[in-house]
């Protein structure tokens, strides 16, 4: 992340984090996508707070460090609610909302506990392996169940324009993330490569998000003659 290609994402993806919520809040959708203005509220505290860890510590240091995968972790399970928010706004109208929470915090809850079975069971138990091995299985059960629910929004034929925008953005967003943790591991040598991908998806995703929120609402529907091309 050193250089000015480097700051420059940094900032730009906090400052777009920022302007999502504000969209949010003038658009109307604050409270009908409290999850998704959450995770990105935390992101942009998240990153104030890794640049001044930056500031004063450096990018190398075990401070930083600490704090990127501590701080990446907390993102995780922010967006992993944020999935949650998604599928109970897509499940309502079926009343199945609640049992999908739960079912959704059980499956959070056994990616936890393999987490730690996994360091458990290694040579490092050291707490900061836990957490990124959470993070990282975390990306990959977010993936499988953004996938799950984009393949319900096609079997429900949802119309709304807005949903279907903000889905198609958090899978490829997963997608990204979980991709860059399994090249990190078969390439670390490549390490400063796999630290910028995630800045640029960190970018991808509040774009994607400020374009859902201003450009429509909740109302506004795909065309008739596109959802008659959509299989059942």
């Amino acid at each position: 992340m050193v250089g000015p290609f480097g700051y420059t994402i940094w900032l730009l993806g906090a400052l777009l984090e920022a302007t999502v919520v504000v969209c949010s809040v003038f658009r109307g959708p604050l409270r009908r996508y409290f999850t998704l203005n959450l995770y990105m509220a935390v992101s942009v505290l998240v990153n104030a707070g890794r640049y001044w860890v930056f500031t004063r510590h450096g990018l190398m240091s075990s401070e930083y460090i600490y704090f990127y995968y501590y701080s990446d972790a907390i993102l995780t399970i922010c967006l992993y609610f944020a999935l949650m928010g998604l599928y109970a706004i897509v499940f309502e109208e079926l009343g199945v909302a609640m049992r999908l929470r739960v079912f959704m915090m059980l499956l959070l809850i056994g990616t936890t506990l393999f987490s730690y079975s996994v360091v458990h069971q290694s040579e490092t138990r050291m707490l900061t392996r836990y957490i990124v091995e959470i993070s990282q299985n975390l990306y990959f059960v977010g993936l499988i169940l953004t996938y799950v629910l984009w393949a319900a929004l096609l079997k429900l034929r949802e119309s709304r324009v807005r949903v279907i925008q903000i889905v198609l953005s958090l899978g490829m967003y997963f997608s990204i993330n979980a991709g860059t943790y399994a090249l990190r591991n078969q390439y670390p040598h490549l390490r400063m490569v796999w630290g910028y991908v995630p800045l640029v998806a960190g970018v991808f995703l509040p774009i994607a998000w400020i374009y859902a929120f201003m450009k429509f609402d909740d109302e506004a529907r795909l065309a008739p003659a596109r959802l008659a091309a959509v299989p059942r």
